[in-house]
This record gives C-alpha cells, structure tokens and sequence, in this order.
C-alpha cells in the first residue's frame, strides 16, 4: 500500500513553480474522459431535432468548441493540482489579447452561424432580401451565408449580418410570393371595367399562383391618373420581374383593345406678363 502511494505520489515534475505528480496525471485524465461523456451529451440533446445537414455543421463546430473546453479544464485541473498557471498566463496575456481582438469578429460570424442553424430561421432554398438586394440561399455555412440574386451574381453574407439587421425572408411561410403590379389610367375611365381588364391581365400568365386570389384595389386619386395595382401570388419570387414584366404587356394589350387610355404627367404653366 504504501508503494503505490509513493507510487501516486511520485514527482512527475518538480520545480518552483511545477509540482506535478503521478496522482495529478490520473486525475487529469480522469476529469478529461468526464467532461468527454458530458460534451457528448450535450451535443446529443441540442441537435437532436436538427436536420442531418444542420447537424453536421453543428457537429463540426462542436469539435472547435470542444478543443476550447479541453484547454480551459486541462488549465484549471492543473491549477488545482498545485500547478502555478500564473506563470503561462502572464507570459501569454499580450498573445491572448491580440488574437482576441483578431478573432473578434470571426466568432461573432462563428456564434451567429450556431444560433441561425439552431433556430431554424434561415434555410437554404429560402427567398430573402438583404440591403435592397433579393436573391436564393444556396449554402449556409458556420462563418457565412452564400446568396445568389436574380440577375446570377453570387453574394456572400457574414452570418452577424442577419442577427444586427434586418432580413426580410419571403418564403418563411410559404413557398409563394405575392407580387403586385401598378399602372394608373386617364380620368373619366370606366372603373369596372378597368378592374375586370387589370383581373384579366393575370389569368394565364406562366409562374401565377391561385388566380382566385387576384386582388385589384383602386388606390388612389392621383395628380394625372386614377391608380390602380393588381396583386398576385407566384410560385418562385426569384422570377417575379419576367412575371410582372409579361402582366404589364398583357395589360398594355387589354387597355389598347378597349380603348383605355394611359395618361402622362401633366402640368399647366402660366406665364405672367409684367
């Protein structure tokens, strides 16, 4: 008995700062293999409702993080074993504060990722709008999102982007889009029938969804014209300026065949002889 206490008891290394024995290496080990089991279970229970694609991302990160929390429980066991870690971490706070502010927004793009792919508020196949600018999401990555917009070019958006402003994402509740198209008419038109040709216009047109939802609303009385705007739903927003072009075409034809007149601005100038 008393050999194998010497035994655990043995000095590993032994210096003024250092006093590491065969007991502090078994105790590390054995705090190490716990905090394993605990990390496993953590990563179970958070993505256990996740989709298998969401959960790979989640998982590969999970191996970063994991790393992260070996190093601070390897730091702290030994500290408690009797180990001074005052000595490392004074030596090394410059190094730590440098890479720190360095690596600022990298996590912040990292940790942003982790909450977009837990909470499920962006997906890929998702219609978004980022600064004025509409496009599909082809890839969620843990740093940043790939958006490719409507007329092809691929836009890469760190993941802090979408939690400090605001994202309007068309297709988080439906697949389809509701779309609208304006145009105004001379004074003295026949309304109805303004509104019958607008209703008209829609039906048939490649890419429109539920016809019998098509909403024509007498907007406004304005300066030149009386506004009107016809709105629709499509399919796939990522086609709506084809869409809404083919209306306006189809629109331009009815009010032609039916001698609705489309006016342009108009002002009256007087001049003042003095």
């Amino acid at each position: 008995m008393n050999e194998l206490l010497d035994l655990l008891h043995f000095k590993i290394i032994d210096t003024k700062n250092i006093d590491f024995t065969v007991l502090n290496v078994i105790f590390l080990i054995v705090v190490l293999v716990v905090t394993s089991f605990v990390l496993k279970i953590i990563r179970k229970v958070v993505t256990r409702k996740l989709p298998l694609e969401d959960k790979n991302k989640f998982v590969s990160v999970f191996q970063f993080i994991k790393y992260i929390v070996y190093i601070f429980v390897v730091m702290f066991t030994l500290h408690s074993s009797g180990v001074n870690m005052n000595v490392f971490l004074t030596a090394s706070a410059a190094l730590f504060v440098g890479i720190g502010f360095a690596l600022q927004t990298f996590f912040l793009d990292i940790i942003s990722g982790i909450l977009i792919i837990l909470d499920q508020s962006l997906h890929v196949g998702d219609i978004i709008e980022v600064d004025g600018k509409v496009g599909i999401v082809k890839e969620i990555r843990l740093r940043t999102t790939r958006m490719v917009t409507r007329n092809d070019r691929v836009l890469v958006i760190p993941n802090n982007k979408f939690m400090t402003d605001i994202l309007f994402n068309w297709t988080q509740n439906t697949t389809s889009n509701r779309e609208q198209v304006s145009v105004g008419v001379a004074y003295g038109s026949d309304v109805n029938l303004v509104k019958k040709l607008l209703e008209d216009s829609v039906k048939n047109i490649e890419g429109v969804v539920n016809p019998e939802t098509v909403l024509v609303l007498f907007e406004d009385f304005g300066d030149s014209s009386l506004n009107f705007s016809v709105y629709f739903y499509v399919e796939n927003g990522m086609k709506s300026p084809k869409i809404q072009s083919n209306i306006r075409f189809k629109i331009d034809e009815l009010f032609r065949q039916n001698k609705i007149s489309i006016p342009f601005p108009q002002r009256d100038i007087h001049i003042i002889n003095q």
